[in-house]
């Protein structure tokens, strides 16, 4: 199964492509989870088999946190467990917005059905035959497994050009494109373009280009000549 996008429409009105993850990025993170589920139970065993009867409960209420509550509180409170971590995916809400407390309960403890009859044979039959990869977990909880996007470092501001502004600009607008110099660095590539396209009238140019064009600008705007 390839992985698709879900379209979400936020209460703003603004249109979301979610990448939903297929289940073989979905298998792997969690055969990942499970190395580190067992890692932690066969770190700990001998050590707790030393406490006696004591560390005989103790290593029962280890597997518990382990099996349950490990995937719950990470997926809460970070959206993701180690394994999601390693291969880029994140739990959401079918909305978009971030995992709450009962749909993480929920999508876990329906993994026993999944499971069944064994080697989660009707997770994956729901995740081929559901247009989002989602398993039956998923689809009663109403959470999403999504790709993380990418991580892209921004296009550093250029300082060795300067460029004067072909229209006169009021102190208003001046501020605005050293603004724009000063804070767009911090800024994915593609936002960057997407600011520099409004003032594309100013810069006669768009897409990279133009985001350069406002950098040159804003340097002789502080008098970098």
């Amino acid at each position: 199964m390839l992985d698709t996008y879900r379209e979400v429409i936020t209460p703003e009105g603004v249109p979301l492509q979610l990448p939903a993850a297929g289940p073989v990025p979905r298998a792997l993170a969690w055969l990942i989870d499970l190395m580190v589920r067992v890692g932690v139970l066969t770190l700990m065993s001998p050590l707790l088999a030393l406490l006696g009867g004591l560390g005989q409960g103790l290593y029962l209420g280890l597997m518990f946190l382990m099996f349950w509550a490990y995937p719950i509180i990470l997926e809460v409170w970070l959206g993701q467990t180690l394994g999601k971590k390693a291969v880029g995916l994140r739990v959401i809400a079918r909305d978009g917005a971030p995992l709450g407390w009962m749909a993480a309960i929920v999508r876990n403890l329906l993994r026993t059905v999944d499971m069944l009859p064994f080697g989660y044979a009707l997770g994956l039959i729901c995740c081929l035959y559901d247009p989002y990869g989602r398993r039956l977990g998923d689809l009663v909880a109403g959470t999403l497994v999504v790709h993380l996007p990418p991580r892209t470092a921004p296009v550093p501001a250029r300082t060795d050009a300067a460029l004067v502004p072909p229209l006169p600009l009021q102190p208003g607008e001046q501020r605005a494109v050293m603004a724009f110099a000063e804070r767009a660095p911090a800024l994915s590539p593609a936002r960057q373009q997407e600011l520099g396209d409004i003032a594309s009238v100013l810069s006669e140019a768009r897409g990279q280009a133009g985001v350069l064009r406002l950098y040159a600008m804003a340097n002789w705007l502080l008098g970098r000549r």
